[in-house]
């Protein structure tokens, strides 16, 4: 295993101490372990929080900020935060109008984020919860039981941070949220995993000609193994599961190309390129591209796709500004 690091136990502690130094005008944090909390607190607001395993940056620390997540609670590498985080994250960002929380669908994310939100309501803090599910590949993993979330959570995120912004309800700001997370659909691809610096080995093997089809976001293998196509030829495979999961046609769309952390920015402008072509051959109108890193693997060479379908308030929302270290509009 050759990896930029020191001591495979701090690097965590590490990494958060490092998103401090850079972005001291965006976040804070308030416990050693990665609770990430908005530099600026705004009351007159729903809190918006999220949070997850490490290894998935910017995710989720990076989308902390204005226009977007209250707080982000970091675990360890593919691991979920504890439940008491996640309720220290929950009482430093409350406000009188509420909290809501979006993790992603796995069983240990949702355990937790439970307990903390029962625990919070026991003093009188009013929550709620939309857990994102948009990967099309499997029904059931060994981590969820439904679908998983993927890097679609980033967009839900945006919308319900940009409704919250607005001073609105906390029904209003889940309302968006949920709306969104029925609408968004993600697939994934690899042609090299992860290596968790702890494991010190890759979670799947792939021979030169492999890849691997439908990728969760914890360096598990796909749901199959392919022969390596050619760029145009994974994208169609992509969007058909897509496409077939969920009817875009003569829908406008957001569009995410979203990088596994080890993908060039070269490759992925080049699967957008072919994405938005066959897009528009289906009838379906890409209203706004993110291209990039946004929910990533450690080191994976892979990406996902992902489709969203907006209406008139999501794309105002998706429009709307915000203000993080890894998402500025």
């Amino acid at each position: 295993m050759k990896k930029f690091i020191n001591e495979v136990g701090n690097v965590e502690k590490e990494m958060i101490q490092g998103i401090l130094k850079a972005y001291p005008d965006k976040i804070d944090v308030i416990d050693s372990e990665g609770t990430f909390v908005r530099k600026e607190k705004n009351d007159n607001k729903v809190a918006v929080i999220s949070g997850g395993g490490s290894g998935h940056e910017p995710s989720f620390a990076g989308y902390v900020g204005k226009g977007m997540l209250d707080a982000a609670v970091a675990g360890a590498i593919y691991t979920s935060p504890a439940a008491d985080r996640i309720y220290e994250a929950i009482k430093a960002v409350a406000t009188s109008k509420g909290v809501l929380m979006i993790p992603m669908n796995y069983t240990g994310d949702i355990m937790n984020f439970e307990m903390a939100a029962e625990m919070a309501q026991m003093e009188g803090v009013i929550t709620d919860m939309v857990v994102t599910n948009d990967d099309v590949a499997v029904d059931n993993s060994l981590y969820t039981v439904g679908r998983r979330g993927v890097a679609g959570t980033v967009l839900v995120h945006k919308v319900a941070g940009a409704m919250a912004e607005t001073g609105a309800s906390l029904d209003e700001v889940k309302a968006v949220a949920e709306r969104a997370n029925s609408n968004v659909r993600t697939m994934g691809v690899a042609i090299n995993p992860s290596t968790i610096p702890a494991a010190g080995k890759p979670g799947f093997v792939l021979g030169d000609d492999e890849m691997e089809f439908g990728i969760g976001i914890h360096g598990e293998p796909g749901v199959r193994k392919e022969k390596l196509k050619s760029a145009n030829e994974i994208v169609d495979m992509l969007l058909e599961k897509i496409l077939d999961d969920l009817d875009y046609t003569g829908s406008e769309v957001a569009l995410m190309v979203n990088g596994s952390g080890g993908t060039p920015l070269m490759e992925l402008y080049l699967i957008n390129n072919y994405a938005h072509d066959v897009l528009k051959n289906k009838g379906i109108s890409v209203y706004k591209t993110f291209v990039g890193n946004y929910m990533t693997s450690i080191e994976q060479e892979g990406f996902s796709l992902t489709l969203l379908k907006l209406d008139g308030q999501l794309k105002e929302l998706l429009d709307a500004p915000c203000d993080t270290a890894a998402m500025k509009i």
